[in-house]
């Protein structure tokens, strides 16, 4: 018989146990900043209508790369990020709704794209959102930029600290509109300044003079040499584009204290924004570019809802951060390398009854403990899975310990034994372990 493939399909995520067990505790720990924050928990289908993700009807030409697929008459697909169905959420619940509403999702997304590094087919994406109804003050902008600061600094024990960059879509508008370009070329310039930083400066401007032509190009290079203050008085959009850029610096850097900076080519690639962008980075790793972003936008739910809803949000590319450092050992994971309080080693059948009895007070104890229940086991074996699993305590029940009802408690740190009833190993097990064993009987 031929064997079928272990490994999962490109593209898709398998940690080992302890790897896991760092990633959740990240992913609690920045779930519990949110919640803290005011922001409820949405768990929203995985699966949405078609017509949903997509406006178009060729499949084949879809800018996402969604998993697309149909199930009798309904075409549906995989969700790629949780602002499309946060914005139907929304449109769908406007009366049970309080605004400004402010919502978080964690969940899986899918995107049909090429596998890379840091780039995978399924993977979790932590939003967060705020959302109005017909105008929504920019001070929102500021709090979901120090929100999502703070949930990254919960987890700065293992990804270290992180920097922003925050662009402006509104200062972009006005640029290409006081320089009089045309629709295509506005975009034209815009989709060349959003890959600025991936090419190199000679490309970046050569690219620029073909777009836009060669005086054109001068004007953007301009913006990045001199300075988006060298662009005042040039027009009145402009100016408050300039002004809205520079009050908000001012609460994100001078009240918050953030580690932030203007850059005013982070455009983000979304076309739903429309205000002010933004995106973070890790101090140590900015080889891995952005770990997270966002930025405002007018009216996501128009096709959803005649009432006009304006959102700020921001995503975390949870499994793009977490899984490369984890792959590349950047993460140090020796606080998960021993969940197990204790394991009960049973030496034959006989004794299982009272083990499982002994089982249920540890965690009824709330103390985390496995049991090796193949009772017809050498010692032997049944402590080398113990010592496998790097449990910090075993629990050895023989004949005289079952008929005495006690227990012969280890400490696999030390090496020390002793006998003790299993309301003294429960004291035992929830202190330190090189305190515990001096604990007379």
């Amino acid at each position: 018989m031929t064997l079928k493939p272990t490994k999962p399909m490109s593209g898709f995520i398998e940690l080992l146990p302890v790897q896991q067990r760092c990633f959740d505790e990240c992913a609690r720990r920045m779930q519990n900043v949110l919640q803290t924050a005011g922001f409820s928990r949405l768990d929203l289908p995985a699966i949405e209508r078609a017509e949903v993700l997509t406006d178009k009807d060729n499949w084949d030409e879809t800018e996402t790369q969604m998993f697309l697929f149909e199930k009798g008459d309904t075409k549906m697909g995989l969700r790629y990020d949780g602002t499309v169905g946060l914005a139907r959420y929304v449109a769908g619940h406007l009366n049970n709704l309080a605004f400004p509403f402010r919502a978080y999702q964690f969940a899986r997304n899918y995107r049909g794209e090429r596998p890379q590094r840091g780039r995978y087919r399924e993977f979790y994406q932590l939003d967060l959102d705020v959302l109005g109804l017909d105008r929504l003050s920019v001070n929102y902008d500021a709090e979901i930029v120090a929100t999502l600061a703070a949930a990254y600094e919960s987890v700065r024990k293992f990804v270290g600290g992180t920097n922003i960059r925050v662009g402006s879509r509104p200062f972009w508008n006005a640029m290409f509109e006081w320089m009089n370009l045309s629709a295509d070329d506005a975009r034209a310039a815009f989709v060349l300044i959003d890959k600025k930083e991936k090419l190199s400066a000679t490309d970046f401007e050569n690219a620029l003079i073909d777009a836009i032509g060669d005086e054109n190009k001068n004007k953007i290079l301009f913006v990045f040499t001199d300075g988006y203050k060298s662009l005042l008085n040039k027009s009145a959009n402009l100016d408050a584009a300039i002004v809205e850029l520079d009050n908000f610096m001012g609460t994100v850097v001078g009240i918050f204290g953030f580690n932030a900076v203007v850059d005013l080519a982070i455009m983000r690639g979304h076309s739903y924004y429309t205000g002010l962008v933004f995106e973070f980075f890790l101090d140590n790793y900015p080889e891995l570019g952005a770990v997270g972003g966002g930025g405002r936008y007018e009216d996501l739910a128009g096709k959803f809802s005649k009432t006009k809803i304006i959102g700020v949000g921001a995503a975390v590319g949870f499994s793009r951060m977490m899984v490369a450092l984890l792959e590349e050992n950047r993460i140090d994971l020796t606080q998960f390398e021993s969940p197990i309080d204790a394991t009960i080693l049973v030496m034959g059948q006989n004794q299982v009854p009272y083990a499982m009895s002994v089982l249920a007070a540890l965690r009824n104890a709330k103390i985390v403990a496995v049991p090796y229940l193949d009772a017809d086991k050498k010692f032997k074996n049944q402590i080398e899975f113990a010592d496998k699993i790097r449990t910090k305590f075993s629990i050895i029940i023989g004949e005289d310990e079952a008929s005495n009802q006690e227990l012969s408690v280890k400490n696999m740190t030390t090496g020390e034994q002793e006998k003790m009833t299993v309301e003294k190993a429960i004291l035992v097990l929830r202190q330190e372990p090189v305190q515990c064993m001096n604990i007379g009987k």
